[in-house]
């Protein structure tokens, strides 16, 4: 496979006419041959699941907030969830009722929108047990709920799955989908594709087998479940078993709470997997496939059409869970529908979404465990002196094991033709410890130190061409970007800071052009909707948590920087930027 040139992105598969080409021109191009995208529709007004849509791209049509008049924007409300860990994934608009879920104990809220103050209009609060908060690897977080057919999916963080009636909040079905005693949560939000509620699995470090699974969405009726690891009959697809030790593929990790794409027109659904476990590599000799590896699968029969593992026989716990993001591809004139992929190993990947070939792979952070990716093999070209092991205590490797970009997802603008990457500059110091497996207890087996990279600044916000394969315009952060990304059509970027700072930027410069200090950190991911009175809103969740923010939420001793798997090393002075809260921000212009 020949590394490509001259690329026209089109983004026919998420309903807007922007195009992008780039030959052996700049990368500035995209920015002035963009057309227009195509006015907002009522379904677009609306934000019904995760990632704004099915190919998960994050961007609305709605474009009353321009850069312009951005600068404008005020608080319009504000809701306070009553949990103080980690508040990742968004709210959802559907008509004029707003959702939104909060980490453990995971209480869903229905916000009416069309009374002044946006009054609870139901809420939901499941019983869990809270033996299952130490069984999170990395806080309590959940990534939010979706919308279909009148119903709201939640997944739980002790594993049940439940069909609510998004009208009174009514249970209508729960199912269980593992058992936290054994090691299993689940943080991911679910994705309803056709008539099927499809749900992940989280527990890497504790040598959880990972497994997707659909659901019938009437009934909660399991249709099918397929796994990372094993023979090809629970797999859906050859080749896993032959890569492990003996059995070892039966705690492999892979796990997969990350976030879910699909392809109505090639009916293929899109997910990553994560490390194997455990993160010592000695103990697990072989490639550990399907760890590291982005699946396209069959929803129906749960069936693989391909997979590509992006970091074979891991090393280093850069997992494989982030979004794929779906855009259509015109190369030399020949359309290709492709996935895109901003991995935690610091690749941004590039590939035919219906094939799996791999048509680009290239840094979008600073990278020095790899030399780059053989886009023949598709594997990664490694630096030995940065392999880990139990043998020594690798030094400064870049990135870390959170990754150049953890979750946070990003978001694809057809307007420009860029990708806009919330991205982590950390490195680390790994060592590989023997762990010995036992059901429900952690199963990480390494000692690994967090710390800032290269220039001091642990984040930057960027700007990414994917067809030219480069950075076009970055802001540094001197914490990690660790919230998602909104693109719009009012040529407007928002994304939160670890410190709180909700931020609007030129999507063509990058220049910042309003920022708004919510109460507490931000790792949860802006949305955007129409109001019932014609107004377009913005929306983030703040709330400091997950890995990034464990210290602060779990109110850890910040004396270990080995502690919370290395994120103290990185963020010991977090404190001092942000407090515990969960708390909903609503922005509007006067």
């Amino acid at each position: 496979m020949k590394r490509l040139s001259g690329i026209c992105i089109i983004t026919a598969s998420v309903g807007f006419g922007g195009i992008a080409c780039s030959g052996s021109a700049t990368p500035s191009a995209p920015a002035s041959t963009a057309a227009p995208a195509a006015a907002a529709t009522d379904a677009d007004k609306q934000w019904t699941m995760p990632n704004k849509n099915q190919s998960a791209t994050r961007y609305s049509a709605v474009s009353e907030i321009n850069t312009e008049n951005v600068k404008n924007l005020k608080v319009a409300w504000s809701f306070s969830t009553g949990v103080l860990r980690g508040h990742e994934g968004e709210p959802l608009v559907v008509g004029t009722t707003m959702y939104l879920a909060t980490p453990f104990p995971n209480i869903v809220y229905a916000l009416d929108l069309s009374k002044e103050g946006a009054p609870i209009k139901w809420k939901y609060q499941p019983k869990q047990d809270a033996a299952v908060i130490p069984i999170a690897c990395c806080d309590t977080v959940n990534r939010g709920v979706t919308y279909a057919n009148g119903k709201i999916f939640l997944n739980q963080l002790d594993t049940n799955t439940v069909a609510l009636d998004a009208e009174t909040g009514k249970e209508l079905w729960k199912v269980k989908q593992g058992d936290y005693k054994q090691g299993q949560t689940v943080t991911s939000a679910p994705m309803v594709v056709k008539d099927k509620v499809i749900s992940g699995i989280s527990g890497g470090e504790f040598g959880v087998r990972g497994f997707v699974t659909a659901n019938d969405i009437n009934t909660g009726k399991q249709i099918w479940r397929m796994y990372s690891t094993g023979p090809e009959a629970e797999v859906g697809f050859p080749g896993s078993v032959e890569t492990w030790k003996g059995e070892e593929w039966k705690r492999g990790g892979g796990t997969t709470w990350g976030w879910y794409s699909y392809d109505p027109e090639l009916d293929l659904f899109y997910y990553g997997t994560g490390n194997p476990g455990s993160w010592n590599p000695d103990q697990r000799p072989g490639d550990n496939k399907y760890s590291m590896t982005i699946f396209a699968r069959n929803p129906d029969t749960g069936k693989a059409v391909w997979a590509y593992q992006k970091t074979p026989h891991d090393a280093w716990d850069y997992d494989g869970i982030n979004e794929n993001v779906l855009v259509d591809v015109n190369v030399n004139g020949q359309m290709r529908k492709v996935l895109v992929n901003f991995d935690r190993n610091g690749f941004s990947y590039m590939l035919d979404r219906k094939t799996g070939e791999l048509l680009q792979a290239n840094p979008f952070v600073h990278v020095n465990w790899a030399k780059g990716v053989d886009l023949k093999t598709g594997k990664p070209i490694e630096d030995p002196e940065k392999r880990t092991s139990a043998t020594k205590n690798t030094k400064d490797i870049c990135p870390s094991a959170m990754g150049g970009k953890n979750q946070q997802p990003v978001s694809y603008s057809p307007r420009t033709g860029f990708f806009y990457v919330p991205t982590n500059n950390l490195c680390m110091d790994y060592e590989g410890v023997q762990v010995k497996y036992q059901a429900g207890q952690p199963y990480v087996g390494a000692i690994v130190v967090s710390k800032p990279g290269p220039g001091g600044n642990r984040g930057e916000f960027i700007a990414w061409d994917p067809s030219a394969g480069k950075k076009v315009w970055g802001i540094k952060e001197q914490l990690s970007a660790w919230g998602g990304a909104l693109s719009t059509a009012g040529d407007v970027v928002f994304y939160g800071t670890m410190e709180g700072w909700l931020k609007a930027v030129n999507a063509k410069t990058g220049d910042v052009l309003w920022k708004f200090k919510t109460p507490s950190g931000i790792i949860g991911n802006p949305m955007t909707y129409v109001g019932p009175d014609g107004k377009q809103y913005v929306a983030v969740l703040s709330g400091i948590g997950g890995w990034s923010g464990i210290g602060v939420a779990a109110d850890m001793s910040l004396e270990d920087p080995t502690a919370g798997l290395g994120a103290i090393g990185a963020f010991k002075d977090l404190a001092a930027f942000s407090n515990q809260g969960g708390v909903l921000t609503v922005f509007s212009l006067p």
